[in-house]
């Protein structure tokens, strides 16, 4: 039975999920995929099973915006638990350090504040990153440890809270660059000050210019009806809300849809090269364009991503 909120069409847009602790982001995925009645569905990255919090997911034509999406910048609130090291690096693997030797909480604030800026990362073996075609995470469930090139991150700010002092418990909240391993910054700041250090929880809080605050829980949406789950989904330009507004007349439109680069003179005699437009049809929102110099050298509209 075609779908009535969509008038026969399939869903599309964005939605916020507030993601449980225990459930992977493919399980998210999974839900909507029946919420919504179709299997264009997909997220903007990965949450681990333990992490809870902001999981973008995308519905339809809108799984378009992916590329561009999971390149965005994220905030997390993080546990640091000082004294204890383990294989995954975060507290849900096996522990391999444990000490009660830790340090005062001047130290580690101090030491929290050499990570922000440009900093090196080794990424952790329990990652989805491929070596040789093979995930990092699979060769670590047999056993096996490779060797990771350092990949440099940006950690924009770092404010650490104590939480226990005693225990070795810490808050880190982190606005970080695409990359960016929470995990690893938690056992790195460990290491620095000579105690190991794990990820003890971790909450998603921003990614893309969307906010937990405009989340929903999969039981909130499980609850509501088709026509009502329709209207959650937000309109796949807010994603782009950064890019300039630029509506083009018919003609234009009619050209750019069919693939054929237009001067920019023509309908954007302002544009700088690489900057990016949201281009309308109208009213309707229609596609992604940059303004690129072609082989003459004159500034054209090419078109990065249609979504209708």
């Amino acid at each position: 039975m075609p779908n009535n909120i969509t008038e026969n069409k399939t869903p599309s847009g964005i939605i916020c999920i507030n993601k449980p602790s225990g459930m992977t982001s493919h399980d998210v995925v999974n839900r909507l995929r029946r919420l919504y009645n179709t299997k264009k569905v997909g997220h903007t990255g990965t949450l681990d099973p333990m992490a809870t919090g902001l999981l973008i997911v995308l519905v339809g034509n809108a799984v378009k915006a992916s590329e561009y999406l999971m390149s965005g910048n994220k905030s997390y609130v993080a546990g640091l638990r000082l004294g204890m090291t383990s294989d995954t690096e975060d507290i849900s693997g096996n522990i391999t350090v444990c000490t009660d030797t830790l340090p005062k909480k001047e130290e580690v604030f101090s030491a929290c504040e050499k990570f922000v800026g440009n900093i090196m990362q080794v990424p952790p073996m329990y990652s989805a990153i491929k070596i040789g075609g093979k995930k990092l995470v699979d060769l670590a469930r047999n056993g096996e440890t490779v060797e990771r090139e350092p990949r440099e991150v940006t950690v924009y700010s770092l404010k650490c809270e104590c939480v226990n002092e005693e225990s070795g418990d810490y808050l880190l909240d982190v606005e970080c660059s695409k990359g960016t391993y929470i995990r690893t910054l938690c056992a790195d700041i460990g290491a620095s000050l000579y105690c190991g250090g794990l990820m003890s929880s971790l909450e998603r809080r921003h990614n893309c210019g969307f906010s937990l605050d405009d989340s929903h829980t999969l039981e909130e949406i499980e609850a509501l009806e088709m026509d009502e789950r329709g209207k959650l989904l937000v309109p796949v330009e807010k994603a782009f809300s950064d890019y300039k507004k630029l509506k083009l007349i018919p003609f234009y439109a009619g050209l750019v849809r069919n693939g054929v680069r237009v001067y920019a003179s023509k309908v954007a005699p302002d544009a700088i090269e690489g900057e990016r437009f949201r281009l309308y049809d109208g009213e309707k929102f229609f596609a992604i364009a940059e303004a690129q110099k072609n082989s003459e050298g004159e500034s054209v509209l090419r078109v990065l991503k249609q979504f209708v």
